[in-house]
């Protein structure tokens, strides 16, 4: 049964959570979704999938659509929709970053160029902020509502990154294990990599999967996770920006279906392996 998309508050996302009810949501503040069919053992992250950027922000901010599009990570919460449990962002990385601690989730400069035109304003670090703490609110309460039911949970974190920019080849999948128990969780990783670098993509897009080669998972949803709850492994998991032209900002729709597609199979696999092992 599909269900039906709800606003409610962190209060009522965290008090469906607790009492185990499937459903779909927007935060009260449209700053993030959350979808729970089925209170499935593994869970699905796009903290950079989104766009928004509030319109008090506009006139100060030094940056163009585009270059906030460019460094954000669009489509990583569609690869992953056809799974149970659906956690991601819809504000843009340049209002505030989840995947940073909050005191630096505010950026002043992003990629080598000033963001804002005049220092912001506290209020507006405020607002910024109570999304943020929002968000980790949520997110904990899942984790450990899942880990409660079996013992573990695994956790895809989907990111992606903009490849043409490096001057050497780099992979089509990036594994980043650096924060993890890698005496724990090692081949677990080793092997969801290499299932990475096994997939047939279309339009002749070859599929290449290294870890710890262009980001080596120093990232605060990651790391949050992992220091709260030492029974979750977190794979910090980056596609190279195959499924788009990065310089004229066009999406491949069919090269996001086959991704969509291909992790359906995929991640259900690398979860037995998991469940297994651990």
């Amino acid at each position: 049964m599909k269900l039906k998309m709800l606003r409610l508050s962190v209060q009522e996302i965290s008090s469906k959570i607790a009492s185990e009810i499937p459903f779909e949501a927007v935060s009260e503040d449209y700053s993030f979704t959350i979808k729970i069919e089925s209170y499935a053992p593994y869970i699905c992250g796009a903290v950079h999938d989104g766009h928004q950027f509030r319109k008090s922000l506009w006139d100060n901010c030094l940056h163009t659509e585009y270059e906030r599009w460019y460094e954000e990570d669009p489509c990583t919460k569609e690869m992953v929709q056809s799974h149970p449990i659906v956690i991601a962002g819809c504000d843009s990385r340049f209002e505030y970053d989840l995947n940073r601690a909050p005191e630096t989730a505010i950026y002043t400069d992003a990629w080598g160029k000033q963001l804002w035109r005049n220092p912001l304003p506290a209020l507006e670090k405020e607002i910024s902020l109570k999304k943020h703490d929002n968000f980790y609110e949520v997110l904990h309460a899942l984790v450990e509502k899942i880990e409660s039911l079996y013992g573990k949970a695994l956790v895809f974190d989907m990111h992606s990154y903009n490849w043409k920019r490096w001057e050497r080849p780099v992979p089509t999948w990036n594994l980043g294990t650096a924060n993890i128990n890698n005496k724990r969780f090692g081949d677990l990783a080793a092997s969801w990599s290499h299932q990475l670098g096994s997939l047939n993509l279309p339009n002749g897009i070859e599929s290449t999967s290294k870890i710890n080669d262009t980001f080596q998972g120093n990232v605060y949803f990651l790391k949050y996770i992992t220091q709260n709850f030492k029974n979750t492994l977190v794979l910090a998991t980056e596609i190279a920006k195959v499924y788009c032209d990065e310089y004229e900002g066009i999406l491949y729709p069919e090269v996001v279906r086959s991704l969509e597609e291909h992790l359906k199979e995929s991640i259900p696999l690398q979860l037995k392996e998991f469940q297994e092992v651990i």
